[in-house]
């Protein structure tokens, strides 16, 4: 199957990375398992389903979410576009309608001749011969598949030195447990208890803000500690990503851990107190209806009952109805240090790219980043092309060098920061100063690279 790149899994890296080979001219075929098999926390069938939250980060000039997203823009990524087509108000972060966007995902790819969308779940990888194939499965990847991954990641050279005793660093199956934030109906909102705002009134005031005394706080925090968890199963071993940790496992930390976490008021002034609340809780618009608000960072592994229970405590939620409550989910990821080339493809099998959440990156963007970059690397092969990796200075090759240059004995996902790009050689002490220069060099190496990277034109 010769210049045909098979893409397995159409969730946000796999749809970007199809569309990427596309418009250069590449056959794909592109495979998703649903609704032949489903996952537990996809919805529907749509491509680019958004599980966990609604937002794509900040908007704001000069930070790394907002960098990363316009090396994607000027990459021209399908997703960024469609993701902006689709936004509610977020005050100064991008978020989105989640239905409207994943149908129109599904649309745009339906309607691209050169993708062929194949409904079936795939359980073997072709790593020989002339096919190239981008994994972009995600963190809920088939226990066939995650299989089949495994067989492809068995020790070669590298880790049969590492001597007896020492964790196997070939491993590629590490598991997290990512979570769900809970969904409320907005007219069972009281919404003469809370009141509009964006935290450091950055953007427009889109947020509701459920302000807490520190009585109430106290209250709530007593009840949330005391509440009854989803029972473990015998073969679960809670390894939550440190990003993204339910509430209740916040608050066993201590008990103003959650006023500054998902509770936190700083930048959040009551306009009808003129002051500050001891603790907040905030909602975002989930869809562009505004019939529905998700409760930002307030993922947990409670009971149902006990969810409802508990969170009716919130100021303003007395009578809140629920039309989502708070899940816990097993995340699939690769030790990806030990696998991957900073082109993401593999060592041992160079036609073999990964791409999204189960290539060792977190967050929506992220995953749609390494897809793009995947798309553009298979399109690149096909045409007989070899890939070249973006530059270190960019929010791409940043993200790049840190999944296949991490400390594989203690390797864990990440998010898109300043942390991660190289420092400036010109030490800047003024920290707003530091990023603009951060992200100018960033855009000023990520636009040679697209120019002279030797990728394959996009062809109408």
């Amino acid at each position: 199957m010769k210049n045909v790149v098979r893409v397995i899994g159409a969730g946000l890296a796999g749809s970007e990375a199809a569309w990427q080979c596309a418009r250069r001219g590449v056959e794909v075929e592109l495979f998703e398992m649903r609704p032949v098999r489903s996952t537990p926390a996809h919805q529907t069938a749509d491509f680019a389903e958004l599980v966990c939250s609604n937002s794509l980060k900040s908007n704001s000039e000069n930070t790394a979410p907002w960098l990363l997203k316009e090396e994607m823009r000027r990459a021209g990524s399908l997703l960024l576009e469609v993701a902006r087509a689709c936004a509610v108000p977020a005050g100064h972060a991008l978020a989105v309608d989640r239905v409207t966007f994943a149908a129109r995902v599904t649309e745009a790819i339906a309607h691209e001749s050169r993708i062929t969308v194949r409904r079936e779940e795939v359980t073997s990888v072709e790593e020989a011969g002339e096919q190239i194939t981008i994994i972009a499965t995600g963190p809920l990847t088939s226990e066939a598949l995650a299989g089949e991954i495994g067989r492809l990641s068995e020790p070669g050279e590298q880790s049969k030195s590492e001597g007896a005793g020492k964790p196997a660093l070939h491993n590629p199956h590490l598991y997290f447990y990512d979570s769900i934030s809970p969904i409320v109906e907005a007219d069972s909102i009281d919404m003469a208890r809370v009141y509009m705002a964006a935290r450091y009134d950055k953007g427009s005031a889109d947020y509701i803000n459920c302000p807490m005394g520190e009585e109430e706080y106290a209250r709530f925090y007593d009840a949330l500690l005391a509440a009854q968890s989803v029972e473990e199963r015998d073969w679960e071993k809670l390894n939550y990503f440190e990003g993204c940790l339910p509430i209740e496992e916040i608050a066993r930390r201590g008990r103003d851990t959650l006023r500054f976490g998902p509770m936190k008021p700083v930048g959040l002034k009551d306009p009808r107190t003129g002051k500050m609340p001891y603790a907040v809780v905030q909602l975002r618009q989930e869809n562009l209806r505004a019939d529905s608000y998700n409760l930002v960072g307030f993922q947990n592994h409670l009971k149902f009952g006990e969810q409802a229970r508990v969170l009716r405590m919130i100021p303003g939620l007395e009578n809140a109805r629920f039309l989502r409550y708070g899940q816990i989910h097993r995340n699939t990821y690769i030790n990806a240090p030990t696998l991957l080339r900073e082109t993401l493809q593999m060592k041992a099998h160079p036609k073999v790219l990964f791409a999204g959440q189960i290539c060792g990156v977190e967050g929506y963007v992220e995953s749609i980043a390494t897809g793009l970059m995947a798309g553009l690397n298979a399109a690149a092969m096909a045409s007989g092309v070899v890939p070249l990796a973006p530059p270190r200075a960019s929010a791409f090759g940043s993200l790049a060098h840190y999944v296949t240059h991490a400390d594989p004995r203690n390797f864990q996902p990440a998010n898109i920061t300043f942390d991660l790009l190289p420092v400036l050689v010109r030490k800047i002490r003024d920290r707003k100063e530091r990023h603009r220069m951060q992200c100018e060099l960033a855009l000023k190496e990520f636009d040679g690279w697209i120019e002279n990277a030797g990728m394959p034109a996009v062809r109408g």
